[in-house]
């Protein structure tokens, strides 16, 4: 990092995106509405910084994280605080987010403009991004792309266990969900049949639908 990045990093550093004497203050925000601890929060905040200054020194346009990506949505909402504060006095330009216009070019575009800022993160601050808040360009463009944001007073939110069983004892394990399951919807459970509908993808609700259709089959033979 040559003199010039390092001055610029001290204040991007120094700059504090929680507003003093606020009651529900940015990071609080970017936990809530992410379902994130504070801890992670913090963390999250202070890639952003190191986000921006790749934005301002690398030969090339950056792509942030999804995690990296929600601290700079947010940021972008506080108007004076992004514009006037950051850009205007901290940067001394303007930095526009550019969202992806969708499509296969336009994916392998980002794909490759992610991979190129993560090895620029890795030459400017001498270290690999942490994995946990810049993971692989597979993860981010795979994965990471299923994320919506959930209304928790309206829906459950129930994480899904990560097995690597084989795809026979996986098929097991649903079978036996939804037998536990099905009783309730039948009985008129709307808060477990919802549940369920909610949580299936539209792989699952086709293979819910074979799997009843054999049981009728199999019932009346």
């Amino acid at each position: 990092m040559n003199p010039q990045a390092q001055t610029l990093y001290k204040r991007v550093q120094a700059y504090s995106l929680d507003s003093e004497g606020a009651n529900f203050s940015f990071s609080q925000r970017l936990a809530k509405e992410n379902g994130w601890t504070e801890a992670y929060s913090q963390r999250v905040m202070d890639e952003y910084k190191k986000f921006v200054l790749l934005a301002m020194v690398a030969d090339h346009i950056v792509s942030p994280s999804d995690q990296v990506d929600q601290a700079w949505h947010l940021h972008l909402t506080y108007t004076h605080s992004y514009w006037d504060e950051l850009c205007k006095d901290i940067l001394g330009k303007p930095l526009h987010h550019e969202p992806s216009r969708g499509g296969l070019t336009e994916k392998q575009k980002f794909w490759q403009l992610y991979q190129q800022t993560l090895n620029s993160y890795q030459r400017l601050f001498n270290e690999m991004p942490p994995a946990e808040i810049w993971p692989s360009p597979e993860q981010r463009f795979g994965y990471d792309l299923n994320c919506v944001r959930v209304n928790t007073q309206r829906y459950w939110l129930i994480p899904k266990p990560i097995w690597s069983w084989p795809t026979q004892t996986w098929q097991q394990v649903r079978v036996i969900t939804l037998l536990l399951l099905v009783p309730a919807v039948i009985s008129g459970c709307a808060a477990v049949s919802s549940l369920l509908i909610t949580s299936m993808s539209i792989g699952d609700l086709y293979w819910f639908d074979e799997f009843m259709s054999l049981s009728a089959s199999t019932s009346s033979t």
